[in-house]
């Protein structure tokens, strides 16, 4: 059994035994997509809705944005197990500063919004999420028992 670090900016792939998590959370979201019967799964952990304004830009991280990494990722995980019924559960957008956009809305909640719309496009249900307020959260996953769980800071573990 491994536990596997999914930094910022970045999905992993992974079956059981392994757990997958992720560290830091704040205005990034955690999505965790995974099949039940087969334990296989991902967590991604991006830092932005969209990768509009990025557009034309010789070198693009496509992993820190929700619009390129939750479709590459479900392509990665479908090629693994072509088969799989996906489903999701998703963690994080806080608002842990007072930076807003032209729309007078946080980052975090845009990644919310972007995360939901896009696992929505990609018909893969929400079973579980735990978003918005103002403190950062750490997300773990465990691909045999597909127990999830976030921690936030100076609180008790959730289970999701």
């Amino acid at each position: 059994m491994q536990e596997i670090k999914v930094g910022i900016s970045d999905y992993k792939i992974s079956e059981a035994p392994n757990k997958l998590m992720t560290l830091g959370l704040g205005s990034c979201i955690a999505i965790a997509v995974y099949d039940e019967r087969q334990q296989i799964g991902g967590l991604s952990h991006i830092m932005l809705p969209d990768s509009q304004l990025f557009i034309g830009r010789p070198e693009i991280k496509k992993e820190k944005f929700a619009d390129l990494a939750l479709p590459l990722m479900v392509s990665e995980l479908k090629a693994k197990c072509p088969r799989a019924r996906l489903v999701a559960k998703i963690a994080g957008g806080a608002s842990m500063f007072n930076f807003t956009d032209t729309k007078n809305r946080h980052i975090g909640e845009r990644n919310v919004e972007a995360v939901e719309a896009i696992l929505s496009e990609l018909k893969i249900p929400i079973l579980a999420s735990h978003t918005g307020g103002n403190m950062g959260r750490s997300f773990f996953m465990d691909l045999t028992s597909l127990a999830v769980t976030v921690k936030m800071v100076n609180r008790e573990m959730i289970d999701l």
